[in-house]
């Protein structure tokens, strides 16, 4: 039985608290931690929990025994300097999106969890939804051909009030805009269907939308990998019906998800021929179709793999590795737009923006932060 605790019992702690319910035989909530105090009594009467709500973290670790992972739902700009003093307690993490604010802190994470021989993994649940997962396993099969060209849209739409909460919308506390805080579960995917990071990136941001927001809220990048293949990126929360979407476009088919498939054939004169190719398209949808379903989606599939990275001794499916590699596109997506240059990867220690006080440095504030509200009424959220 795997105790957890719970740091941060804002809007994605419920997320965690309702995956962790599901595996009753396995692990159990015995702490709550936020500086609010009053919002985790409120989650532990929602939820029924029979346990112990603290108001301070340190507190909580001295007075917990053996607790065997910590989840870390707390603003970005926390989340380094948590996940460090959990580790060196002796506690493994499940870090929430995104993994730190900058490189330099997620290379502080990951050397403490080597000092410390614990497990540190980084939340992207959207790796355990069906329509991802099969796109993947799609994709591996080869049957689509060589991967050419990515089309990824992180479309989200957050209305004005959204950047009144205090930490939000500034570059200190939140890190950025949806470039960070949305886009990263599509970067994180990305990264594992291309199965390598870019090797250059060039990006331009604005702010359209949010005028009590320093940071972005909208970007949009091209990612160039050493293959010679490209990918585009828009990160946005501004995008009225959020439809979100990734498109590969393959050497013989294109894989979308939401799920569809086309694939073409050509005439002599290399124009495409009339209903493509049907035979392929064919073949895709049946294999696409026998892929088993997950038997967990989202974070309580997550969930589900980290309790079992701990019960079996191996890692989880996404490690901090995976974390560091999905910030160091969104490192090379801001410090493109900052300086309006093409960014190498990988970012070397000396780049400015390899700290996150390099990245408060560099950093374009389209809107100064006047007012601010301390908390909203819970209210429902999407993940």
């Amino acid at each position: 039985m795997i105790k957890i605790a719970i740091v941060g019992t804002g809007n994605i702690a419920p997320a965690h608290v309702q995956g962790l319910l599901t595996f009753p035989d396995r692990c159990r909530i015995v702490a709550l931690c936020d500086i609010y105090p009053e919002k985790a009594e409120n989650m532990k009467k929602k939820y029924g929990l029979d346990c112990r709500v603290y108001g301070d973290f340190g507190d909580m670790l001295a007075s917990e025994e053996e607790i065997g992972l910590v989840h870390i739902c707390t603003p970005p700009f926390t989340h380094a300097k948590l996940a460090i003093q959990a580790m060196d307690a002796g506690c493994n993490v499940l870090v929430e999106k995104p993994m730190a604010s900058s490189l330099e802190e997620c290379d502080a994470m990951l050397e403490a969890q080597n000092r410390n021989h614990v497990t540190m993994a980084c939340v992207a649940q959207n790796r355990f939804r069906n329509l991802n997962y099969k796109l993947k396993k799609t994709l591996e099969s080869g049957l689509a051909g060589k991967l050419c060209f990515a089309q990824v849209e992180s479309a989200w739409w957050r209305g004005h009030c959204y950047y009144d909460l205090w930490w939000r919308g500034t570059w200190e506390k939140e890190g950025g805009g949806p470039t960070l805080n949305h886009a990263v579960h599509h970067i994180d995917m990305l990264n594992w269907l291309e199965g390598k990071l870019p090797d250059a990136v060039m990006a331009m941001m604005a702010n359209v939308m949010h005028d009590n927001a320093e940071v972005e809220d909208l970007s949009a990048a091209c990612l160039h990998y050493g293959d010679g293949t490209l990918a585009q990126l828009t990160s946005s929360v501004v995008h009225h019906g959020e439809e979100q979407r990734i498109a590969l476009q393959c050497a013989d088919a294109k894989l979308s998800s939401p799920w569809s498939v086309r694939a073409e054939l050509t005439q002599e004169n290399g124009f495409p021929i009339d209903g493509g190719n049907v035979a392929l398209v064919d073949k895709l949808n049946a294999f696409h179709d026998s892929i088993p379903d997950l038997a967990y989606e989202g974070h309580t599939g997550e969930i589900d793999d980290v309790l079992s990275a701990l019960e079996q001794g191996r890692s989880p499916m996404i490690t901090g590795e995976d974390g560091r590699r999905t910030v160091e596109v969104i490192t090379a997506i801001y410090l493109s737009c900052f300086e309006g240059r093409k960014v190498q990867l990988p970012i070397d220690s000396k780049e400015p923006c390899y700290s996150f006080q390099g990245i408060l440095d560099k950093a374009v504030h389209f809107y100064e932060k006047s007012t601010f509200v301390e908390n909203f009424t819970q209210g429902q959220i999407r993940t």
